[in-house]
């Protein structure tokens, strides 16, 4: 489960998830869902595979996210899909998803960047939270 917070001029990102694996996808699902404005729209034909090293569960979500913009900024890819894995060196994901295409993408908000401010991976009682702020 996701969901988007307002935070000033910045959007929030909390997510909530049982295990890791499902919390840091469903991160990323978070942060296309602020990009694009139907994320059913964005058909997973492309598959990109990205590793990201860490031991810091705060860092990896931010390291990953920010990988997973950098996708979309510098090859206009949007993402629909993920898995992803956690171990204890970092993380190995795969993201599928299509260029952005106008005639068939509304863009929601133009996401800056990934910020450290507010962020947090925790373990709760019934699984894990994630918060993250954006700039927009």
């Amino acid at each position: 489960m996701y969901e988007t917070f307002e935070h000033t001029a910045d959007l929030g990102l909390r997510v909530r998830a049982p295990d890791l694996d499902t919390l840091f996808a469903e991160a990323a699902l978070c942060l296309f869902s602020a990009v694009v404005e139907d994320l059913d729209a964005v058909r997973p034909l492309q598959r990109t595979d990205l590793r990201v090293e860490g031991t810091d569960r705060d860092y990896l979500l931010f390291d990953w996210l920010r990988e997973l913009l950098y996708q979309f900024d510098s090859r206009h890819l949007l993402l629909s899909r993920f898995e992803v894995r956690v171990n204890e060196a970092g993380l190995e994901g795969s993201a599928w998803g299509e260029p952005f295409d106008p005639a068939r993408h509304a863009l929601a908000h133009e996401v800056k960047a990934i910020t450290y401010h507010g962020l947090k991976v925790e373990q709760t009682a019934d699984g894990w939270l994630a918060e993250v702020i954006v700039d927009i």
